[in-house]
């Protein structure tokens, strides 16, 4: 099998939230398979500290710094790339925070500032590129980074919960009206991964042990293990694979 199957050779991929942490990994992943990628976070001096470094390997990166909540600013962000002629092939929505409090205390500002990051966020930002994937009459491809969250709840995340729930099913809308116009949107669920956002539980000698114990791999996964269905997902290899959620867990849901 040729392995211009998996190349990302003369497609750009804009990864939101990809200044630090998975998506920085899975951005790197990409530009070494070829791609162009575009990174996205809040702030520029991080987004474009990030940008240098991949450039720093030889990579070919550009960075956007925009908001992806604000549906003004992510068509602002769109436009830009439009006035740069960088037509965006691939899209992973991987900007996500995490908010730990139980229901009953939760302060409903809370709730939707956890939604509206980790859920309508790639609404927004993949409704851009699709129109203009569509407009374009050559497809694309959207990765959408779920959660072991998106199939089983755990208790004080009900937000997080909800939300990556949700990215499962959006995945499944965005199959229903844009398979037709050969545009592909599939899912990522990490397991427990060795990230900023989970210091604080990597360094909880119980939660640590609990995650090593429930995990059948026996250990944390790191960013870069997503690299490889990132790839797989970006690439013409998954011309036909459409509203799947692929689990990179270390097999934590298959056993009980």
């Amino acid at each position: 099998m040729s392995t211009k199957l998996f190349s990302l050779e003369g497609r750009t991929a804009l990864i939101t939230g990809s200044a630090r942490g998975l998506g920085y990994g899975i951005a790197r992943g990409l530009a070494q398979a070829g791609a162009r990628v575009v990174l996205n976070g809040t702030k520029a001096d991080t987004t474009e500290a990030a940008c240098r470094t991949l450039e720093g390997e030889g990579l070919n990166a550009h960075a956007l710094p925009f908001d992806v909540t604000n549906d003004v600013a992510v068509a602002e962000a769109f436009a830009a790339l439009d006035a740069e002629g960088i037509e965006v092939d691939v899209v992973v929505n991987n900007a996500g925070i995490q908010f730990r409090k139980p229901m009953v205390d939760l302060d409903p500002a809370d709730w939707r500032r956890v939604l509206e990051v980790d859920l309508t966020s790639a609404f927004l930002v993949s409704q851009q590129a699709a129109r203009r994937m569509i407009a374009r009459g050559r497809g694309g491809k959207i990765i959408n980074i779920a959660s072991l969250m998106s199939q089983a709840a755990r208790a004080t995340v009900a937000p997080y919960t909800a939300a990556k729930g949700g990215i499962k099913t959006l995945t499944h809308s965005m199959v229903a009206e844009w398979a037709q116009f050969n545009i592909q949107a599939n899912a990522i669920g990490p397991g427990y991964m060795a990230t900023d956002m989970n210091e604080a539980l990597m360094n909880d000698p119980a939660f640590d042990a609990w995650v090593k114990g429930r995990t059948p791999a026996k250990r944390w996964g790191q960013p870069d293990e997503l690299v490889g269905a990132a790839v797989f997902l970006a690439s013409p290899a998954s011309n036909y694979v459409n509203g799947q959620l692929i689990y990179v867990d270390g097999g934590m849901l298959a056993v009980l």
